[in-house]
């Protein structure tokens, strides 16, 4: 019968990366302390620091909400307040 393979969550995987990081601790004390192989434990501080450039850039997201024009929202607001009422009456 296999063993069911253990899942980490990505805190968890940053928190033993950063730890990693620091070299305060060897990766076979770090293996110990969080019980994870210390192979695991050099792949989370590689991926780590490849994809560490990603969170200064700025996303789809905050770029998409800069692009929002508030004009156009009032209006939408004035028009559905007046449907609302329109509404109401009948």
């Amino acid at each position: 019968m296999k063993a069911k393979r253990k899942q980490y969550t990505s805190n968890f995987k940053a928190k033993v990366a950063i730890e990693a990081l620091k070299e305060k601790e060897t990766l076979a004390e770090l293996s110990k302390r969080f019980e994870v192989h210390p192979t695991m434990i050099g792949k989370w501080k590689q991926d780590f620091l490849s994809r560490a450039a990603t969170v200064f850039e700025k996303s789809a997201d905050a770029q998409s909400e800069e692009q929002i024009d508030p004009d156009q929202l009032y209006a939408k607001i004035g028009r559905l307040e007046l449907e609302n009422e329109f509404l109401k009456k009948a």
